[in-house]
């Protein structure tokens, strides 16, 4: 009978190892643990390749999320205090915690949409006190065809998509982004999305921010942006949404969590560059 059950328990953890390999995505992208409401925004708590469970936890949204005033166009800012509230979710969407950042390490508009915070409190103590793990930045350039759920902790909802190409350049009222992700239409975002982690959908890594979308088909203005490709013809398409990338911060981002953008290779854009 012993050897019956050590056989039974066995096959039990067999089958749930081969479940867990055969369902990589599902258990990686299709729920909302770790995705945070900023506020009307979106955003997500993330981790480095490198970073450890003693380091200070990370939060990643929009530069365009930032509580201040918006970073006007080649403007970065750099460790700046803050004491931003985060309402971190669990898998099912319900609060797991309140989460005040400890300083804004690096927000900009200018090439990309980034607002990273660092928060006073480390994944270790997340984990422990909430069993929230954060989401780890891919250090890879994402490749158009893959599939992606964009998460938002605003709307408590995953949408499901892949990326369709990568746009040369997006303009929005004075913005301009580079190497964007443009979403196939399946992708319906909108307002309360931005800021919102574009995962893959085979690893559950984040390649992305949710960015913006054209909501009315008029060409570089607010809420309506335009795509210029490498030859500066614009065109711009009605419901087209839009995410950048987040691979550049794992350039740029040193032991313990720190902003170092004087790295061999960082790509994030400079202050006074």
């Amino acid at each position: 009978m012993r050897r019956l059950q050590r056989i039974t328990a066995t096959l039990t953890v067999t089958l749930l190892g081969l479940s867990l390999v055969t369902h990589p995505a599902q258990a990686a992208t299709e729920d909302l643990a770790g995705s945070v409401n900023v506020n009307g925004c979106s955003g997500a708590l993330v981790r480095l390749p490198a970073s450890t469970p003693a380091d200070p936890a990370l939060i990643l949204t929009n530069g365009h999320c930032y509580e201040g005033a918006w970073p006007v166009p080649d403007e970065v800012l750099v460790d700046q205090p803050s004491h931003r509230l985060f309402e971190l979710l669990d898998a099912t969407g319900k609060t797991a915690a309140a989460l005040h950042a400890a300083k804004a390490l690096y927000v900009t508009m200018t090439g990309t949409d980034i607002a990273l915070y660092q928060l006073g409190t480390t994944y270790r103590q997340l984990e422990r006190d909430h069993r929230i793990r954060p989401r780890t930045i891919s250090e890879r350039r994402p490749e158009p065809g893959r599939e992606i759920r964009v998460v938002s902790g605003s709307l408590k909802k995953v949408y499901s998509c892949a990326v369709d190409r990568l746009a040369y350049r997006v303009l929005e009222s004075g913005y301009m982004t580079k190497d964007v992700l443009r979403y196939t239409p399946a992708c319906k975002t909108g307002p309360d999305t931005s800021g919102s982690p574009v995962l893959d959908a085979a690893s559950g890594e984040v390649v992305g921010i949710n960015n913006t979308s054209n909501r009315d088909g008029d060409r570089c203005t607010l809420n309506n942006p335009c795509e210029m490709n490498r030859d500066g013809v614009i065109t711009a398409k009605k419901a087209t949404a839009y995410g950048t990338q987040t691979y550049w911060l794992t350039t740029c981002v040193a032991p313990g969590n720190k902003i170092d953008l004087n790295r061999p290779g960082c790509l994030l854009p400079r202050p006074g560059q």
